[in-house]
């Protein structure tokens, strides 16, 4: 049995139309039908959505045509001993109460008391920077005073100045050649 057998199978199994079949599988409908015609080979992408999509059926039977098309409902011996082990690995574990964990009330808050005093002498360890320096490591503000213009352009004499615009907050501008 090919590919596109197995799984114009499927859709029967589904007792869904092609196109039920194809908006259930999330795949486009005319890929459904050049498919089963054997037009088209089915992507892996499509063989994974059918099986997401129907849990039962076996990748064996689905891919390669082997086996069964649908696991059994009767486990077998060693499928029995797997599941008990399984269910022993997997039962949940109680959890500690919360007040279990407390022993006396003068342990309660011990630990946050202590967090606090590190994080005191964390906070002492630093070395404050004074205001000349933290002016110095922040970034520069990107406006300047015309006094500040106006010794930058006494500084910079050497180079010719060709125009000095200015511009104001309330969107004006002043344009100056010398």
């Amino acid at each position: 049995m090919s590919l596109n057998e197995r799984i114009s199978k499927v859709i029967e199994y589904s007792k869904l139309s092609s196109s039920e079949f194809a908006d259930e599988i999330d795949v486009q409908r005319s890929s459904i039908s050049h498919i089963t015609s054997g037009r088209n080979k089915p992507s892996l992408e499509f063989i994974i959505k059918i099986k997401s999509r129907f849990p039962e059926i076996l990748w064996d039977w689905l891919v390669n045509g082997d086996g069964e098309m649908l696991k059994s409902d009767l486990p077998e011996i060693g499928d029995i001993a797997e599941s008990e082990n399984l269910e022993e690995k997997t039962k949940p574990t109680s959890l500690p109460d919360l007040f279990t964990m407390i022993n006396d009330d003068e342990d309660f808050g011990s630990e946050e008391e202590n967090i606090q005093e590190i994080t005191v002498v964390r906070e002492s360890a630093i070395s404050h920077q004074s205001k000349a320096e933290e002016k110095i490591s922040n970034s520069q503000p990107l406006e300047k005073s015309s006094e500040q213009i106006i010794n930058q352009v006494i500084e910079n004499q050497t180079n010719k100045i060709k125009r000095i615009v200015l511009f104001y907050d309330n969107g004006k501008f002043e344009s100056f050649e010398p």
